[in-house]
C-alpha cells in the first residue's frame, strides 16, 4: 500500500467512525425523548392515588367518601364499556375490506357520548362527595376532578414576559 492510499483509508475510517458516533448519539437521544413520552403517557393526570389523598382525613370520612366515589365510578362503567365496545367496532369497520365512513364516524360518536356521559357521572359523584366534606377534606380530596391530559396541559409553562423598556 502507497502512502496516498494508506491516507486516503485512514480518512474514509475517520469520516465513517465520525458518523457511526453521531449517529449512536442521534438514537440514544430519540430513545430517551421516546421514553419521556411514553412515561408522560401512563401517567395519570391527577398527581397522587385516592389512598393518599384520603389518608390525612378522619377514618371513618375518609372510608365513606371511597365507598360514594366508588359508587359513583360503578355506575358509570357500562357507559365507559360502551364507549370501549363502540371504538372497537369502528377500528374493525375501518379494517373491513368495505370501508363505510358514515359507519365509522357513527361508531366514534357514540363512543365520545358514552365516554362523555361515564365522565358526567363520574364527576357528578365526586362533587356530591365534595359537597359533603370539610372544607379542609374537600382541599385534600378535589385533585380527583383534574382531567387526564398532555403533560403540557398539567404544568403549564407562565407566560414570557415583555422585556422592560
Amino acid at each position: 500500500m502507497n502512502a496516498r492510499t494508506l491516507k486516503i483509508t485512514l480518512a474514509a475510517s475517520v469520516a465513517l467512525n465520525l458518523f457511526a458516533l453521531a449517529g449512536a448519539g442521534a438514537f440514544a437521544v430519540s430513545r430517551a425523548q421516546v421514553g419521556d413520552k411514553i412515561e408522560n403517557q401512563c401517567r395519570s393526570g391527577r398527581e397522587g392515588s385516592l389512598s393518599s389523598m384520603l389518608a390525612g382525613m378522619d377514618p371513618a370520612t375518609g372510608q365513606r367518601a371511597r365507598g360514594e366515589l366508588k359508587q359513583a365510578f360503578l355506575a358509570a362503567r357500562p357507559d365507559f364499556e360502551r364507549a370501549r365496545e363502540a371504538r372497537r367496532e369502528a377500528i374493525d369497520l375501518a379494517n373491513a375490506e368495505t370501508f363505510d365512513p358514515v359507519a365509522v364516524q357513527t361508531l366514534l360518536e357514540q363512543s365520545r357520548l358514552a365516554e362523555m356521559r361515564g365522565r358526567a357521572r363520574t364527576e357528578a359523584g365526586a362533587i356530591g362527595v365534595l359537597g359533603t366534606l370539610e372544607p379542609e377534606d374537600r382541599r385534600a380530596l378535589t385533585p380527583i376532578l383534574a382531567r387526564r391530559g398532555s403533560r403540557k396541559d398539567r404544568d403549564p409553562k407562565p407566560a414570557p414576559t415583555a422585556p422592560a423598556s
